[in-house]
C-alpha cells in the first residue's frame, strides 16, 4: 500500500518503544538494512518520546515494559468480545476463523444466537454496531500485524447469568439469556458499552505512538456513540415488569442495578452511572462533576469482564483469560 521510503519515514517519526518498532518493521517488510538503509534506521534509537515524557502514566508504562502493542492487544481482546456478541445477535454467527488467529491460545465462543428483535430501530442499531465492532477487530489486527493476539475463549452464556444475578436482575438459580429477546439484548449490550468507553479513555495515556493514539481516540469516539445509542434505547423502554424472571419495574431501573454491579468490581471509586439519575431524570451521558467521561485502567476493565473484584487472570466473559501481556485484573488501578 505504501512505498518502503514512506514506511521508513513513518517509523522514524513514530514515538513507539523498541519492541513496537521491531514489530512494525517486521510487519512492514523493511527489516533489512539493504532495503531501508542504515541512515533511515538511525532515528529508531532516539530517547524517550515527548508523549511519554509529558504523561506520568505513559512514562511508568514504558518503564515497566508495557508497549503500545501490548495496549492495542488488550483492546483487541475487548473488541473480539464485543464483535462476537453483536455478530451473534444479528447474524447467528461470529467472526470468521481467519479473523481470530494470532499469538497466544485461540479459543472458541460459548453461547450466542440471533436475537428476534421486535422493533426495526433496535435491529438496525445492532446491525450497525456489529459492523463497527467487526471493523475494529480487523483494524487492530492490521495495525498489529504479526504481533496481534488470537481470540481468547469467550463465554456469552454463563457469564451473562452471573452478571445478572450479581446485579439482582434474576434470582439465584435463574438464568439470563442475553439473546432471548430485545430487552435482554439491550441490557447485555449496556453491560459492555460503557466499559468500552472507559477502557479506551483509560488506556490513552499508555499509548506513546501518536498515530496509534489517534486511532484509539477514533475508536473511543465510536464506542461513545454506541454507548449513548444503547443508553437511549434503554431509557425509552418504560414498560412494566420484564419477563424471563427479571426483577425490576423497567429497563431504566435494571440499568442502575447493572451499573452498581459493575462499579462494585473495579475498586472503591465511583466510575459508573445508570441511564437515570437519583431523581429519575435521563442520564444518557455519564460524566464526572466536570462533564468528563470516566476512565478505567486496563486492570479495572479486566475486573469487570472477569466478573471478579480481585486480582485474577481469568473468569467471566474470558474463562481462560485474555491473550497478551496485559492480562491481570487490578481494582487498585
Amino acid at each position: 500500500m505504501f512505498g518502503k521510503r514512506f514506511a521508513a519515514t513513518m517509523i522514524n517519526r513514530s514515538a513507539e518503544n523498541e519492541p513496537d518498532r521491531r514489530r512494525f518493521l517486521r510487519a512492514a517488510g523493511v527489516t533489512g538494512l539493504g532495503v531501508v538503509g542504515a541512515g533511515a534506521l538511525g532515528g529508531l534509537t532516539a530517547g524517550p518520546s515527548a508523549a511519554a515524557t509529558a504523561h506520568p502514566a505513559a512514562t511508568e508504562a514504558a518503564a515497566e515494559g508495557v508497549s503500545d502493542a501490548a495496549v492495542l492487544n488488550f483492546a483487541l481482546n475487548l473488541e473480539y468480545l464485543e464483535a462476537e456478541f453483536y455478530l451473534h445477535a444479528v447474524t447467528g454467527n461470529g467472526l470468521a476463523d481467519s479473523s481470530t488467529t494470532g499469538t497466544g491460545t485461540r479459543g472458541g465462543v460459548t453461547g450466542g444466537r440471533a436475537v428476534k428483535f421486535k422493533t426495526k430501530a433496535a435491529k438496525q442499531y445492532a446491525q450497525e454496531i456489529a459492523s463497527d465492532e467487526k471493523a475494529h477487530v480487523e483494524f487492530l489486527r492490521s495495525a498489529l500485524g504479526s504481533a496481534a493476539v488470537s481470540r481468547p475463549a469467550i463465554d456469552l452464556q454463563a457469564s451473562f447469568t452471573a452478571a445478572a444475578q450479581a446485579a439482582g436482575l434474576v434470582r439465584k438459580g435463574q438464568s439470563f439469556d442475553a439473546f432471548a429477546c430485545e430487552e435482554n439484548f439491550l441490557l447485555a449490550a449496556y453491560l459492555f458499552e460503557d466499559v468500552g468507553v472507559t477502557a479506551y479513555k483509560g488506556a490513552a495515556p499508555l499509548i506513546t505512538n501518536k498515530t496509534y493514539l489517534e486511532a484509539a481516540a477514533g475508536i473511543l469516539a465510536v464506542e461513545a456513540y454506541h454507548a449513548a445509542n444503547i443508553r437511549s434505547a434503554l431509557y425509552q423502554h418504560t414498560g412494566g415488569i420484564l419477563g424471563l424472571g427479571l426483577l425490576g419495574r423497567d429497563l431504566r431501573e435494571a440499568s442502575v442495578k447493572l451499573s452498581n454491579a459493575r462499579d462494585s468490581l473495579d475498586g472503591a471509586t465511583d466510575l459508573d452511572q445508570g441511564v437515570v439519575d437519583g431523581q429519575g431524570r435521563a442520564n444518557i451521558v455519564p460524566t464526572d462533576g466536570n462533564g468528563i467521561a470516566y476512565s478505567r485502567t486496563p486492570g479495572q476493565v479486566l475486573n469487570i469482564v472477569y466478573l471478579n473484584p480481585k486480582a485474577v487472570t481469568s473468569g467471566g466473559f474470558f474463562p481462560k483469560g485474555v491473550n497478551g501481556d496485559v492480562n491481570t485484573s487490578d481494582p487498585n488501578g
